[in-house]
């Protein structure tokens, strides 16, 4: 524990005494509101635990492995809260908070990183390698495309409308098989400083992606203390994401605010905390791949890995979760990846860019109220 500064150590206290209160509210029957409260705080501390002990694992990665690392382990809170609210029979608000994540990344948390990486920039402009903004693009739009269909399917009651799971389980396993087919070589491609070899080209790979280089940090953290931060992490998020749940539907009856609003924004920016804090402090200290790489990864991980796995685990369950939603997400998503496209596929973000993906989540964010 002393590689730890003490700003850390205290950070990492006070999230196992918020997790500690979750379980005391849940189980003493808290208020309402202050149970779901604490569980949110309790939810969004873990998450940053297990992207802080990621980061130091990933260190030992290149910056690729590292942001599928954090992204993949930044996602576990988020995977147990749809799950149990699945398992309870909140079906909008598992659908809106596995939407919500991709927008709150795509959009808010991105921009801000574009921000704040655009101002740590000489020139102003943020710079970052082309290939992972193009990937998570076109991830996002193959799974656009199967939301896409099925709403139109269902507004003009055509025969297939009457077969929303099915379509929605053969479109679940194609994500995932277009999903590994990327993530493989993606993966494989990611060499960093140093490891390259005499005589080896530094160019890109040939598939025709662009290596990141950027100077990897020693770790901090030894192996054992960085595992069990993310075991004990990991764990404690399965329980907070239950007791996350059992208060949040008295908590928005209380303070009268719409289910939607809760999974959209709530839910997903609790969830997000892992890429929210990973993501900011890169942008901060300009490593501006790795940056990207987080909050990227994430994105193409819920769209393409996550929501098609969740599609498939729920047909286990009481309630089923399909790519059917409602029309102003499937409106919402689909020019959301266009936006990405737009701002990211160049390799580079201007500030101004930034505050037009945050304004996007805010104007989303604001018509879920009224839900």
């Amino acid at each position: 524990m002393t590689a730890l500064t003490p700003l850390e150590r205290s950070a990492l206290l006070l999230v196992a005494v918020l997790t500690a209160l979750a379980g005391a509210a849940n189980y003493q029957a808290w208020p309402a509101v202050p149970r779901f409260a604490v569980a949110t705080l309790a939810l969004a501390g873990l998450a940053w635990v297990v992207s802080f002990a990621t980061e130091q694992l990933g260190e030992r990665f290149g910056p690729g492995v590292t942001g599928m690392m954090q992204s993949t382990l930044g996602n576990l809170p988020e995977l147990f809260v749809v799950i149990f609210a699945l398992k309870k029979g909140e079906l909008v608000v598992a659908q809106t908070a596995i939407v919500g994540s991709i927008l709150a990344n795509a959009l808010l948390v991105l921009g801000l990183v574009i921000v704040v990486g655009a101002r740590r920039a000489p020139d102003g402009i943020m710079r970052f390698s082309k290939r992972l903004p193009r990937d998570t693009a076109t991830l996002l739009q193959v799974t656009v495309f199967i939301i896409v269909l099925l709403g139109l399917s269902l507004a003009s009651h055509d025969p297939a409308s009457h077969h929303v799971k099915a379509i929605s389980a053969v479109g679940a396993v194609c994500l995932l098989i277009v999903y590994l087919a990327w993530v493989v070589p993606y993966l494989r491609s990611d060499v960093a400083p140093g490891e390259e070899g005499p005589g080896s080209d530094p160019g890109p790979p040939a598939g025709g992606g662009e290596l990141m280089r950027e100077a990897r940090p020693v770790p901090r953290l030894g192996l054992g203390l960085t595992l069990t931060l993310l075991i004990v992490a990991g764990t404690a998020s399965a329980f907070v994401s239950d007791w996350f749940i059992n208060g949040l539907e008295p908590a928005i009856s209380i303070l009268h605010i719409s289910q939607a609003f809760a999974g959209l924004v709530i839910v997903a920016i609790a969830g997000n905390a892992a890429e929210n804090t990973a993501g900011l402090v890169l942008a901060y200290k300009g490593r501006s791949d790795l940056a990207i790489s987080v909050v990227k990864n994430s994105v193409a991980q819920i769209a393409a890995f996550l929501f098609p796995l969740l599609v498939l685990v729920s047909l286990l369950l009481a309630t089923t979760l399909t790519f059917a939603l409602a029309p102003v997400y499937i409106g919402a998503l689909a020019l959301t990846a266009l936006a990405l496209w737009q701002v990211t596929g160049d390799g580079e973000a201007a500030e101004f860019e930034g505050w037009a993906l945050v304004a996007l989540y805010v104007i989303l964010a604001t018509l879920t109220l009224y839900e």
